[in-house]
């Protein structure tokens, strides 16, 4: 045998022991706690054969507490670049059967390459994290190698698409990583995420209470709004990522993938029409109106579990790729709120990022009232929202359904934030408050006096509130300033969406120059 193929059945051999990461035994028990392993994972993700590994020799180079008896080739990360649908990918995914995942110095520089990579080439980057955090073994060398991984993501934050997968643990300052890309989701059961496990928790707060319920899936997506899906198992994460990807574009200078549209643009459905209740204080689904207007009725919503006064997701008219913001009437009014505010402020800012064209769908009767939210700075939240759509430069459509009062019509893509084009269906009230708000300010002192003469208040004041809504709480007044582009039919929204996306499609605005503004934050 000649020395040529002795050094490549070595390399083989060498790939082959890489591919086991921390060994069979380490693998079974991966899957015995319902888990795949890191390269199973990249392999349901990416494009058959598409997969080019880097860096599958490195190894750490650490010798404290017996850390030099502990080499795995690849050190505990697998990563490299693939393609998804035919579109270049940069992927990483940590390996939990290797030293349980940890940082360490090295793997965090395997990770720093295929960030920069992704930043040369301009394209998105997937993290898949499974890992129990720091290397402790190497001390500030696993800590610098976080502080270098966290720059990139802020340095790449509205240049590629960073999407995080969180298939197992995640705590500590490891938490900061996915917290700085665009998108999170988490594997509910095996997976979560905080900065002081229970242990700590315990002996400095005195509360007892488990991994799941302090940071797993269900609690960022219903109660902190950390992580934008739960999914029930890994394969169901990996699709959301291929569909999410469908939406957004590879970098800021391009726009998302056009797909074919085989619904006409002009199709009108008979049900808007009818589907805003004659009682102003009814609800209705706008889960039903988004269906009715988009691409085949397709709607693909980002953290569908929580803040469900607002629903924000992306959508296609005409194969287009659009970003929905919309109030939803049946949960709370549709109220505006601290974590509502948020989560609109920045889904806005992302599709603004990466040139995604808003569509509002507007429905809000205000704030919601109260000291939790005061104390809980909605000031703040509202103003993100209201910084977030005023800053947007890309093609804005705003469409009033039935309520657009006070503080809540202006955050909620108004004329005055530069919105584009703004509706109006005939439901639509645009005014300063509602009308018994109104009346109980305007005429407190009169009805006042009518109590004390014995006459019939109530009368008094229904006719005042009908007075008010026929003058202030419709659409004309606004459309009579410009401040409504046109009053629609509500069963021709489509069409209006779909030719309003065409005409803009060649807008060109920019900010005044500044190296950033100061968001309220």
């Amino acid at each position: 045998m000649s020395k040529q193929v002795e050094k490549i059945k070595e390399l083989i051999a060498k790939r082959e022991q890489a591919r086991l990461g921390g060994g069979e035994k380490a693998i079974e028990k991966q899957h015995a706690r319902g888990k795949y392993t890191a390269r199973e994972r990249i392999e349901m993700l990416v494009d058959a054969g598409s997969f080019e590994e880097y860096d599958m020799f490195k190894l750490h180079r650490c010798t404290n507490f017996g850390m030099e008896k502990k080499q795995y080739l690849g050190d505990g990360v697998v990563a490299g670049s693939a393609t998804i649908a035919g579109r270049l990918v940069y992927v990483y995914a940590q390996d939990f059967t290797v030293n349980g995942g940890s940082l360490s110095e090295t793997m965090a520089q395997k990770i720093c390459k295929v960030m920069d990579m992704a930043m040369t080439m301009g394209a998105p980057v997937i993290c898949m994290n499974d890992s129990g955090g720091a290397r402790i073994q190497e001390g500030i060398c696993a800590l610098a190698g976080y502080g270098e991984i966290f720059e990139r993501n802020i340095l790449a934050s509205g240049v590629i698409p960073q999407i995080s997968a969180i298939m197992g643990p995640c705590a500590g300052g490891a938490v900061y990583s996915p917290a700085l890309t665009d998108f999170i989701i988490m594997k509910e059961q095996t997976s979560y995420m905080f900065l002081t496990g229970p242990k700590v928790v315990k002996t400095v707060t005195g509360e007892d209470i488990d991994a799941e319920h302090l940071g797993g899936a269900s609690v960022h997506a219903t109660k902190s709004g950390v992580t934008h899906f739960a999914a029930k198992t890994e394969e169901e994460a990996i699709e959301m990522i291929k569909s999410l990807l469908s939406y957004i574009p590879s970098n800021n200078t391009e726009e998302a993938p056009r797909v074919e549209c085989t619904d006409p643009i002009d199709r009108m459905d008979d049900t808007l029409n009818e589907i805003i209740p004659e009682d102003p204080n009814q609800a209705y689904d706008m889960y039903k109106v988004i269906g009715a207007v988009t691409d085949n009725g397709e709607f693909f919503e980002i953290q569908p579990k929580f803040a469900k006064n607002i629903i924000t997701g992306f959508a296609r008219f005409n194969g287009q790729s659009v970003g929905i913001v919309a109030n939803q009437p049946s949960a709370y009014a549709g109220v505006l709120d601290v974590n509502a505010s948020r989560k609109a402020a920045r889904f806005v800012r992302f599709c603004d990022a990466f040139n995604i064209p808003i569509v509002s769908l507007v429905d809000v009767p205000g704030f919601l009232p109260g000291t939790g939210q005061e104390y809980n700075a909605v000031i703040l939240h509202g103003a993100q929202l209201l910084y977030a759509y005023g800053e947007a430069t890309v093609p804005k459509i705003t469409i009033t359904l039935r309520k657009s009062y006070g503080g809540s019509h202006i955050v909620m893509g108004c004329k005055q934030l530069r919105a584009d084009l703004n509706f109006a269906w005939p439901s639509s009230e645009i005014a300063v408050m509602g009308a018994s708000g109104a009346v109980a300010v305007l005429c407190g002192k009169e009805a006042k006096a009518k109590k004390e003469a014995g006459e019939d208040v109530k009368a008094f004041l229904a006719e005042k509130e009908q007075e008010y809504t026929d003058k202030f709480a419709n659409p004309y007044q606004a459309a009579q300033y410009g401040y409504i582009d046109d009053v629609i039919e509500p069963r021709n929204t489509r069409f209006r969406i779909c030719r309003g996306l065409a005409q803009l499609a060649t807008k060109r605005q920019s900010l005044p120059a500044k190296k950033h503004g100061c968001m309220p934050m």
